[in-house]
């Protein structure tokens, strides 16, 4: 089928808006329109080349929508149902069998790749084959092809359109608070970068019980927004001693970090700002794939520190989406205050909006969305 998608053809470029060629589902595919998908700062390092995807490439990993068809070995989902994408997993390898498939060990294959499970292109342009597996999905168009693996259903009484940031986005950052670092009641945490991935962290802790909840964020708007939330409080990093600040909040050191930004000299003040058995959890992705930060050796040993590489969140999806969904009708977890919703045409807005902090987090809409 003709659908409209998005091409990513060069690093740094804009995205192309095009018709492309999908082809139907194999046996073990989903086909999914879709109704909204998120901008995330992956997709960017993907098409930036930070990450091992192909260009040419249809991207967009956080989309929901309805399916429209399904492949003869398809059992989980039917026709109609509402969905959101996920990261895909193998289901069999000792990470999966484990109950951890965020860090399966075909993770990459199976995300990153850009290929189905026979080696195959689903998407051409005239007749150019593009990368159009991302993540299982590759969401920034108007139809996708999933699995099993990487659907979560969605019940009927949320907005479709603003789900699909579960998929990764915010079940990254709420799940690292949750799940992965599993913030103790009445506990304290600083979390550097008030993006999606940032706030939804600080939900996540405010869900766990934390009562000390620091929100670090050059943009004032996002530090308001983080106050709105339930953030005890919310600093502008380029102060002249953002450590010092942050140990006249808690003398003693904060019980845990999270950092979005990837970057050294914030790691390095995450660290100084630890509380003796103190956790940091990192998310961000480098702009260089040999990164590396340094740390003093007996600050880490004599304080027993600990740093954790957090993947989506530690997330099963399909135990985790639906908890936040549940955690949403509460109140709980307003996810929808960090969206604004654009049309699918105009992801070069959004990304120069996103980027100059006018909005938290995009949601691209399609037809299906907007009817």
């Amino acid at each position: 089928m003709s659908i409209t998608a998005l091409i990513a053809r060069k690093a740094g470029a804009d995205f192309e808006v095009a018709q492309v060629d999908l082809d139907a589902p194999l046996a073990d595919e989903i086909l999914v329109r879709i109704h909204g998908v998120g901008l995330c700062h992956t997709d960017l390092a993907a098409r930036d080349q930070h990450m091992p995807t192909e260009l040419p490439a249809v991207l967009g990993h956080e989309g929901a929508g309805v399916v429209e068809a399904v492949g003869s070995n398809v059992t989980k989902v039917k026709i109609g149902d509402r969905v959101v994408l996920t990261f895909r997993t193998c289901g069999s390898c000792t990470m999966c069998a484990r109950g951890e498939p965020a860090y399966c060990l075909n993770f990459g294959a199976l995300n990153l790749a850009g290929r189905r499970t026979d080696g195959s292109c689903a998407m051409h342009h005239n007749g150019e084959p593009l990368t159009s597996n991302f993540f299982a999905q590759s969401s920034f168009a108007h139809y996708s092809l999933a699995y099993e693996q990487n659907v979560v259903k969605v019940p009927d009484d949320v907005p479709l359109h603003l789900m699909g940031p579960l998929g990764c986005g915010l079940q990254t950052g709420a799940g690292a608070t949750m799940r992965a670092l599993a913030c103790r009641e009445g506990s304290s945490i600083v979390i550097f970068g008030g993006g999606s991935v940032g706030l939804s962290a600080m939900l996540g802790a405010l869900v766990r019980g934390c009562t000390t909840v620091i929100v670090c964020e050059p943009m004032a708007e996002r530090r308001s927004l983080a106050l709105e939330l339930g953030a005890t409080h919310a600093i502008d990093p380029r102060e002249d001693d953002l450590a010092q600040t942050l140990r006249e909040i808690c003398p003693a050191g904060l019980d845990y970090a999270f950092d979005t930004t990837a970057r050294d000299e914030v790691i390095q003040t995450a660290l100084n700002v630890l509380a003796t058995r103190g956790t940091l959890g990192l998310v961000g992705i480098p702009s260089a794939l040999d990164a590396t930060v340094t740390f003093n050796m007996l600050q880490f040993l004599g304080l027993g520190l600990t740093i954790r590489g957090i993947i989506e969140g530690d997330s099963d999806p399909d135990v985790f989406i639906p908890e936040l969904i549940d955690l949403y009708r509460q109140g709980r977890m307003p996810i929808d205050r960090l969206m604004t919703t654009y049309r699918l045409d105009d992801i070069n807005q959004a990304i120069k909006d996103q980027h100059d902090g006018k909005v938290v987090k995009a949601v691209l809409l399609t037809d299906a969305a907007l009817v």
